[in-house]
């Protein structure tokens, strides 16, 4: 389980208690928590009635959206048979807006990746389905938590809207929080090399709690078949079958999937795989198309947070994908040479000064006849 981040929690629950309440809007990327926080509130809020809903699950039609909600509605939702797109949705809106108890209590609502509404958009009658429900919820007086991994796209949504929507990063992981996790994996009685080895998964995680879980499962089970440590083990999850190989694929499909121009999206994420730091000019004249349309690309890319540019240049939102890009995205499955040399290119920039880095590539005591765990290579 994702260690619970106690001050957040109670952020959002002070926002919620708050008279009039505020609006929690949870952001983060793949893997950094937000469902896992939101389980967590449900259990946490108590007081009154709570429905949690996971929208990307349910929103196929409006008619069918509101079944669902209604089968598991806390309250009464009335009239749960609405006709057409447009009744049902707007009988969805309505029992976010007035859903109360027999006593009159309002109703909390935990809507987990809400954008996903947007499915809607497709039907008749229903061209503004995520203003319209915003707009709703900022009248209500029941309390709301809502969360996406679309950063970019919510801030728009959210921009010159009312004054009760809240949005809050989803942090990264502390050394401590990254500690508490793989505490039973370490395995260690010095303390000193188990807090290096927090600061390294934490460091080559990039803090997102899905990616710290992943590596402090490996550190545990390599430990299990004679040890290991963070590189060794970033290297087994990022191979053909590994589980963060299929993480980022997952997510990488499902970004692109949500954006437009998936074949010229895709080269230029390629693009950036082997150089980052580039500008709008460069990576067109890579991609050979206008800056025009490059531009276009890249604005699609950043709505769904695949790439950031600072300063006018371009790279990765999420450096781990950048690495899966780079193994798996070729005519051929990366070998373990190519697994070694592109986790060690990631990593050594990256680990603790605790000590010297390639010395990890020794891991285990093997001679230079030896094979060494994982293929590791040392690269000058």
């Amino acid at each position: 389980m994702l260690t619970p981040r106690s001050t957040l929690a109670r952020r959002i629950v002070a926002a919620l208690d708050a008279s009039p309440s505020r609006i929690p809007v949870l952001v983060g990327g793949c893997g950094s928590g937000r469902t896992t926080l939101l389980q967590q509130l449900r259990d946490r809020v108590g007081r009154g009635p709570t429905q949690s809903i996971d929208v990307e699950r349910i929103a196929t039609t409006p008619e069918r959206f509101l079944r669902a909600i209604a089968a598991d509605a806390p309250v009464p939702i009335g009239d749960a048979s609405a006709r057409g797109a447009r009744g049902a949705f707007d009988a969805t809106m309505d029992f976010f807006s007035r859903a109360r108890t027999s006593s009159g209590d309002p109703v909390t609502f935990l809507l987990d990746e809400f954008l996903e509404l947007r499915t809607f958009e497709s039907f008749p009658g229903l061209r503004q389905v995520l203003h319209d429900f915003i707009d709703c919820i900022s009248l209500s007086g029941n309390r709301f938590v809502l969360t996406s991994r679309y950063v970019v796209r919510t801030l728009r949504l959210l921009r010159d809207r009312s004054a009760r929507f809240e949005v809050i990063h989803m942090p990264g992981l502390t050394v401590e929080d990254t500690m508490d996790i793989i505490g039973l994996s370490v395995g260690s009685a010095d303390p000193h090399e188990a807090e290096y080895t927090a600061r390294s998964v934490q460091a080559l995680s990039d803090g997102r709690p899905a990616y710290v879980r992943a590596v402090a499962d490996e550190l545990a089970s390599m430990r299990e078949h004679g040890g290991g440590d963070a590189v060794s083990a970033l290297a087994s999850l990022m191979a053909l079958d590994g589980r963060l190989a299929k993480l980022c694929g997952f997510c990488y499909e499902l970004r692109l999937h949500r954006a437009r121009g998936y074949g010229a999206l895709k080269a230029i994420l390629e693009i950036l795989g082997e150089e980052e730091g580039l500008t709008l000019t460069e990576i067109s004249q890579r991609l050979q198309r206008t800056p025009g349309s490059t531009k276009d690309y890249l604005s699609w890319l950043e709505d769904v947070d695949l790439v950031t540019a600072r300063q006018k240049r371009y790279s990765f939102t999420d450096p781990v994908l950048r690495v899966w890009v780079r193994l798996h995205c070729r005519a051929t499955p990366p070998s373990e040479d190519d697994l070694a040399r592109e986790v060690h290119r990631y990593a050594l920039p990256r680990l603790p000064q605790h000590e010297p880095a390639l010395a990890m590539a020794a891991a285990g005591g093997a001679s230079d006849g030896d094979k060494k765990p994982w293929g590791i290579i040392e690269i000058d």
